[in-house]
């Protein structure tokens, strides 16, 4: 029925080729049917894709765990704040650990093909390691990002052999990511619909596991509250189902900065809510309620207003000397806000958030007090809040 040259004589049976054997007929009446089969095993492609494998796996096996630093707090209060540092991996941010999963993800599903790109729509740092990732494994990476991603970052990608693609308009990063997709025949990784599918939430050393075997010696080893924010919502939800699994009483909260959704859809329950502008935090914040954020998982959330995250990330740098981004500043204030909780109601015990890159990336922006004023943002109240209540434990209202 399929002629040598590879053309199709019928329809019916393209794609197939004829076997010998038929289905017995005890009636002598029915039509004798093929047996269907369709080899598409390729050793070159399998050769590769081991290689691309075992690059990215190998990749995890050199890397040290990353560290727990403690944020300074009176030891009166009998509370200890520690941070996760995530900006410690090969590429600066937490980041490392989900473009290594959604790269392990896709090569394993067969998405990732030789010689053809990778394409991710990222506000900068995902992009970053992504771009580390496909240069690993030798496949050419565009980010498409907003215009208004920070230089830094730019650089970063196009040092990891990355091409940068800029939409003015955040809300159609996917969109465009989508198009070069299919005008390349790459891969669009989607890191906010496969965040929280590609990392393996039970353990294999993913960030609650590394959280909790760290704190083991601590004399609170296990948090009251771990604090995270959301950009794809991956990590909140490696981190609840963890607690879940492992059946551990902490609670895991969310902070969300301005100009994002996921509080919105959280208190609402609406998982279509929109906004109609993008997050000045960079790494975190969306305009819809992203599909790896998972929202019954979680416990509690804040919304955190931007200058309070700034006013906080650069009380995070006079308290411990690290420069870290805006994202952190969120994380931080709602830590903060927690440990104020526990004071007030005479609570000890300790509470985990996440250093999630270098601040060296947004030098020009939230160290900045230029963009700051173009930005309309005044951080000292904010900071004043940080500042009177590590001296009194009092948190105004």
């Amino acid at each position: 029925m399929i002629e040598v040259s590879g053309r199709f004589r019928s329809r019916r049976r393209a794609h197939h080729k004829e076997s010998d054997v038929s289905i017995p007929d005890p009636t002598g009446t029915a039509e004798t049917l093929d047996t269907l089969d369709v080899d598409r095993s390729d050793a070159d492609y399998r050769s590769w894709l081991k290689e691309a494998v075992r690059r990215v796996q190998a990749d995890a096996n050199r890397s040290a765990d990353t560290h727990l630093l403690r944020f300074p707090l009176p030891e009166k209060w009998g509370i200890d704040l520690y941070l996760k540092d995530e900006s410690t991996h090969p590429t600066g941010s937490l980041k490392h650990r989900l473009a290594r999963s959604l790269f392990l993800y896709g090569l394993c599903n067969g998405w990732i093909r030789p010689g053809r790109p990778v394409i991710e729509a990222s506000s900068g740092s995902t992009a970053v390691s992504e771009a580390y990732f496909a240069k690993l494994i030798g496949v050419p990476f565009i980010a498409v990002m907003p215009r208004t991603t920070s230089a830094e970052k730019c650089r970063l990608i196009e040092f990891h052999g990355g091409r940068c693609h800029f939409v003015d308009d955040s809300r159609k990063m996917y969109e465009a990511s989508a198009a070069l997709a299919a005008e390349t025949g790459g891969h669009y990784m989607d890191q906010f619909t496969y965040a929280e599918r590609a990392t393996d939430w039970r353990g294999n050393n993913n960030i609650a596991e590394s959280i909790f075997r760290q704190l083991e010696w601590e004399r609170f080893p296990e948090p009251a509250w771990i604090v995270a924010t959301a950009g794809t919502g991956g990590t909140s939800a490696t981190l609840a189902r963890y607690v879940h699994y492992t059946q551990r009483d902490t609670r895991i909260c969310v902070a969300d900065p301005e100009n994002s959704c996921f509080f919105e859809g959280w208190t609402t329950g609406d998982p279509d809510v929109t906004c109609d502008c993008g997050s000045r935090i960079e790494g975190i914040g969306r305009p819809r309620m992203e599909p790896s954020f998972v929202p019954g998982a979680v416990d509690r959330m804040m919304k955190v207003p931007d200058a309070a995250s700034i006013a906080a990330v650069r009380a995070l740098d006079r308290a411990i000397g690290r420069k870290a981004g805006a994202s952190t500043g969120t994380g931080l204030w709602g830590a903060l806000k927690i440990v104020a909780d526990m004071v007030a109601t005479g609570q000890q015990g300790s509470v985990v958030t996440l250093l999630c890159d270098h601040g060296d990336r947004y030098l020009d922006k939230y160290y900045s007090d230029t963009w700051l004023k173009d930005q309309n943002l005044n951080i000292e109240p904010y900071g004043a809040t940080i500042e009177g209540f590590l001296k009194t434990g009092v948190w105004p209202n």
